[in-house]
């Protein structure tokens, strides 16, 4: 199994200047500066620089990461609802698709159809404290779950686990996983 790469499409299809600045505003609203936000997110500062400035299109990885650093869901980073759902954010193997945002007075849902390609394999950084993801497989066989301590499901099949951990996504064998994807964000 490789890291994967996905080809040179860009890794987010939305306009990444606006992404950029409602990172940048959640950012200072925090009262963080750019240098301590990407210590703690583990990017280096040059990424989130340009990730802030519209210059650098992020990785899935990255923009889980500083968007746990900085307490949001991911959709907050895309923008407001509707213009987020359907934008399509690549990792190093998993290709997601923002499906739709469901907000409750103390969580937000976050729901995506997840693709990864057969022998693929990435690892997500951890999300802020109680986060849980839930998978549901439709095609392929996927392994998910805490980085070390992964789970297996088929189509058909679905797995669950809290994700304030660095966790991975695997397609096991010779067919894509296609499966949805449901974030749970507890309201810090």
């Amino acid at each position: 199994m490789d890291s994967g790469t996905q080809n040179s499409r860009p890794a987010l299809e939305t306009d990444t200047h606006d992404v950029g600045t409602r990172i940048r505003r959640l950012r200072e609203e925090r009262g963080v500066s750019l240098s301590e936000l990407a210590r703690r997110a583990g990017v280096g500062k040059a990424t989130l620089s340009g990730l802030e400035n519209g210059t650098r299109n992020p990785t899935l990885e990255t923009l889980w990461a500083v968007t746990a650093e900085l307490g949001v869901p991911l959709a907050v980073a895309l923008g407001p609802a509707p213009a987020a759902p359907g934008t399509a954010i690549r990792g190093t193997a998993v290709t997601a698709v923002l499906l739709e945002v469901f907000e409750e007075e103390n969580v937000t849902y976050e729901l995506y159809r997840l693709t990864v390609p057969a022998g693929t394999a990435q690892t997500s950084p951890a999300h802020h404290e109680g986060v849980t993801e839930y998978i549901t497989v439709f095609g392929g066989t996927l392994e998910a779950g805490p980085a070390g301590f992964p789970l297996l499901a088929r189509p058909g099949e679905h797995i669950r686990w809290v994700s304030d951990v660095p966790h991975t996504y695997a397609a096991i064998g010779d067919q894509d996983v296609q499966a949805s994807l449901l974030i749970r964000y507890p309201r810090r």
